[in-house]
């Protein structure tokens, strides 16, 4: 795949698995991947953003990978005083999360909780555009219940100068379940004046050239799942494959790295641990049989034990 017909391709925000320290180590290891959306952050109270809040967004934090802050919002206001906020840090671009999926966040009418309510996301976007200094993108799924709400939002989305619209094609209420409504997205595809990014079910190069195919009028793409299973599915799929030696070996010390630097930021052995089982949810269908490294790593207790079972395990894989 020449330069010239190289896909654009962004790290999916996952809350817990994708922030600055996975993007940081990620890009160390692998690549691929032009640039994240970010795990979103949430609107507080008041006019003043404590620094803490903006961590994981600081530019130190985020040099080796480009990075679209995300906001869950549904009030204009609060989110206009963070998106001012992120353009302060240097965030030209941040992303509206139009379509978090997961119940206690729909119910509060946030994320994919909105989707049924055209008149307040034109409200919403009424407001915030007007008022914030920075490039606004959007990341939707096709409704919350119904995989046709989104299409009384296109003309909508089509009144205001959006950067992208990033579309999950499945509802809110299907969660990351069944199958992707390809045809509701084309029909997006067909009816939006800004630039559209497909993102879902992107686990292998074949499901990406499938895609392709599919709709030639992608020119980004967003992956998230398919990556933290694969670290090497992007430089797959645009075929920068120059990576010698063992690639278990070189997953071996991505995993240490990360392992290395959430040992340094989480609050006590457990938390480290869970955070490391939460990636292993993913990492091991990188491996033949993974399914009973998963079943050792899930009982590891303590940092000692979870060590053992990874060490033991990585270096049967890296060994010829």
């Amino acid at each position: 795949m020449n330069e010239s017909t190289s896909p654009h391709i962004y790290l999916a925000p996952l809350r817990g698995l994708t922030g600055a320290v996975y993007r940081a180590t990620y890009a160390e290891f692998f690549q691929g991947i032009d640039g994240a959306v970010a795990p979103f952050l949430t609107t507080i109270q008041g006019t003043r953003i404590k620094p803490g809040q903006l961590k994981e967004l600081l530019p130190e934090n985020n040099r080796l990978m480009p990075v679209i802050p995300q906001i869950l919002s549904k009030s204009a206001d609060k989110f206009i005083v963070l998106a001012k906020a992120l353009f302060d840090l240097g965030y030209e671009t941040i992303n509206w999360n139009l379509g978090c999926p997961f119940a206690r966040v729909a119910q509060k009418m946030r994320g994919s909780g909105l989707l049924p309510h055209p008149d307040v996301v034109q409200s919403f976007l009424d407001v915030v555009l007007t008022a914030i200094p920075n490039r606004l993108s959007i990341k939707t799924r096709l409704g919350r219940r119904q995989k046709d709400e989104i299409l009384a939002l296109m003309p909508v989305f089509n009144a205001y100068p959006l950067q992208e619209l990033i579309i999950h094609p499945r509802t809110g209420e299907q969660m990351y379940t069944g199958k992707p409504d390809l045809e509701i997205f084309a029909q997006c595809l067909d009816l939006s004046r800004c630039p559209v990014v497909y993102n879902g079910d992107i686990n292998t190069r074949q499901d990406f050239e499938s895609l392709r195919r599919r709709f030639p009028a992608v020119s980004a793409w967003m992956i998230g799942r398919g990556v933290l299973a694969n670290p090497f599915l992007p430089a797959e799929i645009k075929g920068l494959l120059d990576v010698t030696g063992n690639r278990m070996e070189r997953f071996h010390l991505f995993h240490d790295t990360l392992y290395d630097r959430y040992a340094q930021v989480r609050h006590g052995p457990a938390h480290l641990v869970d955070s490391m089982k939460g990636y292993w949810t993913y990492f091991a269908a990188f491996f033949p049989g993974g399914e009973r490294i998963l079943k050792q790593i899930r009982k590891s207790q303590g940092t000692e034990q979870y060590k053992k079972v990874v060490d033991s395990f990585l270096a049967r894989a890296v060994s010829p």
